[in-house]
């Protein structure tokens, strides 16, 4: 299944479809569809947090923010598919012309796809946070700081592979293996 997975993004990274899911990406996080305050405030912008911080933060927003971030963090899977996506495509365009096609490392384009998944589990447990609110399930809590670290931490490596990505295609003058 991962290889199956890994090919179908190598099929589908072509230049104009990243550069689509980029343009698309952008205009949509640049949307002024929410109260900047409000989503200053998200949990999901924080690294690390206690279950104290969480209830608190949802105490915070009030009757009518818990409301709207339920739909800021529904909207969030839309822009997980999309930066998730537009991950994989880079890393399956860039490593295609720049490492063998039937080298092993072809299938690290799926590294995405981990950070994706700790983007949904997070925004999964803060909206339970929300929705159960004003109860404080403690394990929820934590459930959802170990998924936002876990997102961001799983930003390092893809970062790194975009980089190798971009130098060794680079070195290939990005025209495949």
């Amino acid at each position: 299944m991962l290889s199956s997975t890994s090919n179908r993004f190598h099929t589908w990274a072509k230049g104009w479809l990243i550069l689509s899911i980029i343009a698309a990406f952008v205009l949509l996080v640049n949307l002024p569809l929410a109260d900047p305050t409000l989503v200053s405030m998200s949990l999901d912008g924080q690294f690390a947090y206690t279950p104290e911080q969480a209830f608190s933060a949802v105490a915070s927003y009030g009757d009518n923010g818990r409301d709207q971030m339920i739909w800021i963090h529904l909207g969030d899977f839309f822009l997980i598919t999309l930066y998730t996506s537009m991950f994989c495509l880079s890393i399956s365009w860039l490593f295609q012309r720049g490492f063998k096609l039937d080298s092993r490392i072809q299938k690290l384009n799926l590294v995405p796809l981990l950070g994706g998944f700790f983007d949904v589990m997070e925004n999964i447990w803060i909206m339970a946070m929300i929705l159960v609110y004003p109860a404080q399930p403690t394990i929820v809590a934590w459930l959802s700081t170990i998924s936002t670290m876990g997102k961001y931490i799983m930003g390092i490596p893809i970062v790194l592979l975009l980089l190798i990505g971009l130098v060794k295609a680079a070195t290939n003058t990005f025209r495949g293996s």
